[in-house]
């Protein structure tokens, strides 16, 4: 199945989705997909944000004399390239955790399902990033954040159940 139908049909039932994903068999290369596409698009989701930031309507985090382009540079490097890394990490705590409280699961089920959870939680990251970049930070971003939060944690919870069943 194409992976957007598969997005779709992980907030109705994100087991049967993990369970299909973990059947495919163990493909290093689609677990690192995940990761990757789900980062480039947290990218593009802070693009209205620097935008907003680069127009003055919000103070800027970095020094005065970097433009949108610098910003969309240290973005990119920041999102991109180093938080993948920090993903795989967070992944290998979520197996560990999960093996301290009994759940038996492989690392590549681990990283998969943790992989997929965020690159199925993306349109809301998208969202969220249109909130920040047209409203500003706020009541409405701080929601849309949580709402992500909270999708992200349930159906990572049980897609790392299924996995941990399987």
């Amino acid at each position: 199945m194409p992976v957007t139908s598969d997005i779709v049909r992980t907030w109705r039932a994100p087991r049967e989705v993990a369970r299909d994903l973990l059947n495919r068999g163990k493909r290093e290369d689609r677990a690192i997909a995940f990761v990757m596409i789900a980062c480039f698009l947290i990218f593009v989701a802070q693009w209205p944000r620097l935008s907003r930031i680069s127009s003055g309507f919000e103070p800027s985090p970095w020094p005065e004399d970097v433009n949108m382009e610098g910003m969309m540079t240290y973005t990119f490097y920041a999102v991109v390239i180093m938080l993948p890394l920090a993903l795989y990490g967070l992944a290998a705590l979520t197996r560990i955790i999960g093996r301290a409280v009994g759940a038996s699961v492989s690392w590549y089920a681990a990283r998969l399902v943790f992989f997929w959870t965020l690159l199925a939680t993306t349109p809301l990251l998208l969202l969220h990033g249109l909130v920040r970049g047209f409203i500003g930070p706020g009541f409405e971003a701080n929601l849309v954040g949580a709402l992500w939060l909270l999708a992200f944690a349930l159906i990572w919870f049980l897609s790392f159940k299924e996995a941990a069943r399987g």
